[in-house]
């Protein structure tokens, strides 16, 4: 018994030391990342690039499932993005509410007889709407049998006109210079880029009017303000690294620029997964390795993209446990790149990190905290030691929350009052304590719902974003590289 509690305990800290070493290490690679960009952007000019003749075409396809409380501002928000040659593509998945009868009224939409080219494979197609009025004419509406995400996504690529597509949600606030920053990786690479990744930020709290963000504010509410957290350790530090390293797996659902060719040929979106956002780029870079064809994945830190983010305690663990499955079953879908030489960086170095520090992680967590009970209880346990170790661990984790909002403060600043900064300071030192443990049981409860074969979504309940307290102390919308000509080729 005491070789296997021996045993068991430098199992668990030689994983606890190589889990937080390459925290270290993604971090500080993170920054070298971020200090290459600032340098290499300082200068742009994006109002040119708004009105070139020779920018890529875009469309931007938004599923809309029962979004009938924001879906009127959250299209004039996407039809008043600054660039040039975009189209909006809202497909209706099905839903049960207002959300076609709003946009059909509020845009003076018609059915349309055209034909659409089905490469890729999806439910039932109702009609194509577009409106008779001109200011609306970058504007389609695709109304379909529900579906789910992937088919309404796939939908949208058969009926899109350009060649690059951005899959985004269509309760999102978009930054309106952000398609101009997501092509410009197209434009420039000297490997053709077969997609570009870009920030998610929590819109919670922030004033908004007309689809547009006004002012920025660090949300009024716990989990919101835990999840801004999140999201600056997740884009500035572990996406900046590994898109450094070209060995990114993970592009996220809410805002991702793709080459429509290439993804079509790797076969569109899975509906079989609810990680289809995770599961299309791995495949997409399968699809790339495997033909031996030169590509990389690039990936844009500006603040881009604003979300809403979940409120409550129950919405927000059925989004987590979803994560969990969608990560599971993008990794057993393509198990054969695990540590396999022939995928290079993405078979040696991202699977791997995926398969044990996302998925396993958890698992190994909860599994330790029990064998430490039980061998306290046995009369095994090291007290002091393990007050010492608890104290550490605890430590390093407000350590890289901190440091993520060192990242964010050096670079765009989008939270400029200090009210905001020290609010999330205090909620890095509540995060370990009150939010972690839950996170662990929606890790638990979405790897048990995998092996019961769940593959629902389940219910994603919003307040909507027009609903939101307008700030007491926000902080304006930096003006992201203002242009003389902006105001001509807006219109």
């Amino acid at each position: 018994m005491h070789y296997f509690v021996w045993l068991f305990d430098h199992a668990i800290f030689a994983f606890s030391l190589t889990v937080m070493a390459s925290y270290a290490f993604l971090a500080i690679y993170a920054a070298m990342e971020m200090v290459y960009y600032k340098r290499k952007t300082k200068y742009i000019d994006y109002g040119i690039l708004v009105a070139s003749p020779l920018a890529p075409g875009v469309s931007l396809i938004a599923p809309a499932y029962n979004e009938g409380l924001n879906i009127v501002d959250n299209i004039k928000s996407l039809l008043s993005l600054f660039y040039n040659n975009y189209e909006v593509i809202i497909v209706n998945d099905g839903s049960k509410d207002d959300t076609l009868a709003k946009m059909i009224a509020a845009y003076d939409l018609v059915l349309s007889q055209e034909v659409v080219n089905l490469k890729l494979q999806t439910k039932p197609l109702r009609g194509i709407y577009r409106s008779r009025n001109a200011a609306f004419r970058r504007l389609v509406v695709v109304d379909k049998v529900n579906g789910g995400k992937a088919d309404a996504l796939n939908i949208g690529v058969n009926v899109s006109s350009k060649n690059l597509v951005a899959c985004i949600d269509v309760d999102c606030i978009l930054e309106q210079y952000a398609i101009c920053k997501m092509v410009k990786p197209f434009m420039e690479s000297t490997k053709p880029v077969i997609a570009v990744g870009g920030v998610i930020r929590v819109a919670n709290s922030c004033e908004i009017e007309n689809g547009r963000l006004i002012s920025t504010q660090v949300p009024s509410q716990f989990f919101p303000r835990i999840q801004v957290l999140e999201y600056f350790r997740a884009f500035l530090m572990g996406r900046m690294a590994w898109a450094r390293m070209d060995g990114l797996l993970l592009i996220s659902g809410a805002l991702g620029l793709f080459d429509k060719q290439i993804m079509i040929a790797a076969g569109g979106y899975n509906h079989k997964t609810v990680g289809e956002d995770m599961e299309v780029v791995v495949r997409m870079r399968g699809y790339m390795l495997e033909r031996k064809l030169p590509y990389t994945v690039k990936y844009i830190p500006d603040p881009l993209c604003w979300t809403e983010a979940p409120v409550d305690a129950k919405i927000l663990g059925r989004q987590r446990n979803r994560w969990t499955r969608g990560t599971i079953e993008t990794l057993l879908l393509h198990r054969k790149m695990f540590f396999n030489p022939k995928y290079g960086i993405i078979g040696m170095v991202s699977y791997p990190y995926w398969f044990f520090f996302e998925w396993m992680a958890p698992i190994v967590e909860v599994l330790g905290m029990f064998a430490f009970l039980i061998f306290g209880v046995l009369g095994y346990a090291n007290w002091p030691f393990a007050l010492v170790m608890i104290g550490l661990i605890y430590a390093y984790a407000v350590m890289l929350s901190f440091c993520s909002i060192l990242y964010e403060e050096v670079s765009f600043r989008q939270y400029p009052a200090w009210s905001d900064l020290f609010r999330l300071m205090a909620t890095a030192f509540f995060e370990p304590i009150l939010y972690h443990p839950r996170q662990l049981i929606w890790s638990i409860r979405g790897n048990i719902d995998w092996s019961r074969g769940k593959n629902t979504w389940g219910e994603m309940v919003r307040t909507g974003l027009s609903a939101q307290p307008k700030p007491t102390a926000a902080g304006p919308i930096p003006n992201a590289n203002p242009s003389p000509a902006t105001a001509a080729t807006q219109s």
